[in-house]
């Protein structure tokens, strides 16, 4: 039945009828979108680590997601594209499960109290301690939107997109999601790599930045500080930079909040940026989901993101449904399906 809906979505894209010309939706990223990807990773500036601006190594996301979505045990990305009339214009990923490969690292921000016996003099102040506490968990990120598309709630579409694919295959996924957010850069460099990264490398943020994007943060964690870092040792700009988002990111803190994620104290090795974290089945879209074939399809509902396939088959798309398992003329068009086809939805 999911194969059939797909045939009948693929023979609607390939028609290039108005209705699916117009389309908006979400779906796996395939080998042809490398050049679009390319483009949007330009379009993103630095520091966005997911979506490297490296066609080489665009290409080996992308095939790692294919295999991801054939159900291999691997480490990397489902790579998730919105597609607008056609184009491709933004991303959003999912990593079932953090630390295949290589362990996870965070910088945990702890709170360091001492107290002269002299005087009773007190000092407070963060210490920074690498730890693998979030290893295992499921990640979302590479969220990009087209900056014209910005204000259309598309960076919702795709961002809710990401747990709908979580729940029509919640097994697959860890109980535990964090969001790793990028940090905050001043003038295209990071404070915080200048205070702490920068000073066991030979590199500058670009390069770092490069690096990062290609091979992932394991090459700071290698050579990087091991021992707890005093942050009343760093510079200001530094400390201040610890926890927080770059200036592209709040939309998406906001996002993620509405979601369920919360701030424990978890940092970015690299950029210091924020990593909020959630119970999986806690999350807004999965507590609100449900599922099931589809029951009619007529105008009317509540509007909701709408899925449906699993794997490369997944698409989704935002439309209107009810808890009957109705959906409207137009999802069901966008998706390819008719009464009986399975879908998952959640309030948009």
């Amino acid at each position: 039945m999911l194969f059939a809906a797909l045939l009948r979505w693929l023979d609607n894209w390939v028609a290039g009828g108005q209705t699916s010309r117009m389309a908006t939706f979400i779906r796996p990223a395939i080998e042809a979108d490398l050049d679009a990807l390319l483009a949007l990773a330009i379009s993103a500036g630095p520091g966005l680590t997911n979506l490297p601006a490296d066609k080489a190594a665009l290409a080996d996301r992308i095939a790692r997601s294919d295999a991801l979505l054939d159900g291999d045990d691997l480490s990397g990305a489902i790579l998730l594209l919105l597609e607008v009339d056609g184009q491709v214009r933004g991303t959003g990923m999912v990593f079932p499960r953090t630390g295949v490969d290589w362990p996870f690292y965070s910088y945990r921000i702890g709170r360091m109290t001492q107290r002269s016996s002299l005087d009773g003099r007190m000092v407070r102040f963060d210490v920074l301690t690498l730890v693998n506490d979030l290893e295992g968990a499921t990640e979302v990120g590479g969220l990009m939107i087209d900056p014209a598309l910005r204000g259309g709630a598309y960076g919702r579409l795709m961002a809710r997109s990401r747990y709908l694919l979580i729940a029509r295959d919640r097994a697959r996924f860890a109980d535990r999601t964090i969001a790793d957010l990028r940090g905050y850069l001043k003038d295209g460099t990071s404070p915080f790599w200048d205070a702490v990264g920068g000073r066991f490398y030979a590199m500058d943020f670009a390069e770092a930045d490069r690096i990062n994007g290609i091979t992932g943060n394991q090459f700071i964690a290698d050579l990087g500080p091991r021992h707890p870092i005093y942050t009343n040792m760093l510079p200001d700009e530094a400390q201040a930079a610890i926890g927080r988002v770059h200036d592209d990111g709040r939309a998406a803190v906001t996002l993620l909040a509405e979601e369920g994620f919360i701030d424990e104290g978890y940092v970015d090795i690299f950029d210091a940026g924020p990593t909020l974290i959630a119970a999986t089945d806690a999350l807004r879209g999965i507590g609100e989901a449900h599922g099931g074939p589809i029951s009619a399809i007529l105008d009317g509902g509540t509007e909701s993101l709408i899925a449906t396939g699993h794997g490369r088959s997944f698409r989704a798309t935002r439309g209107r449904a009810t808890d009957g398992m109705a959906i409207d003329p137009t999802s069901a068009a966008t998706l390819g399906l008719t009464a009986g086809d399975d879908i998952t939805h959640f309030p948009f």
